[in-house]
């Protein structure tokens, strides 16, 4: 396989060039989209719609103790349900994951 910015022949299992540094594909495939998290609705995790275990993912935390927050919060105060709600149209929808990135994910990555 040869680098596509600087020429050079390098390994089939490289991520990036030796020389130059430009990544490969191999380096493209693996890239975790999730790097930097954002809120947005989890479609992989969710029980009802997601509004939980997104907020899980951009803290960062468990989606089962965003769960029982927000149980309590409904249960509780009363507004929660509204919250909830009101999340649940705000927030967007989360990207369709690649087949690369869900098992980097999977992998722990």
């Amino acid at each position: 396989m040869f680098c596509t910015r600087c020429g050079i022949e390098i390994d089939e299992k490289v991520r990036y060039c030796s020389a130059c540094g430009h990544p490969t594909k191999l380096a493209e495939a693996t890239a975790n989209p999730y790097a930097s998290p954002r809120l947005a609705l989890d479609q992989e995790n969710k029980k009802i719609a997601g509004v939980c275990a997104g907020f899980a993912r951009y803290l960062g935390v468990d989606a089962l103790l965003i769960r029982i927050v927000w149980l309590a919060l409904a249960l509780g105060a009363g507004f929660g349900f509204f919250a909830y709600l009101i999340a649940w149209i705000l927030m967007p929808k989360d990207a369709p994951r690649t087949a690369a990135a869900a098992d980097y994910a999977r992998q722990g990555g």
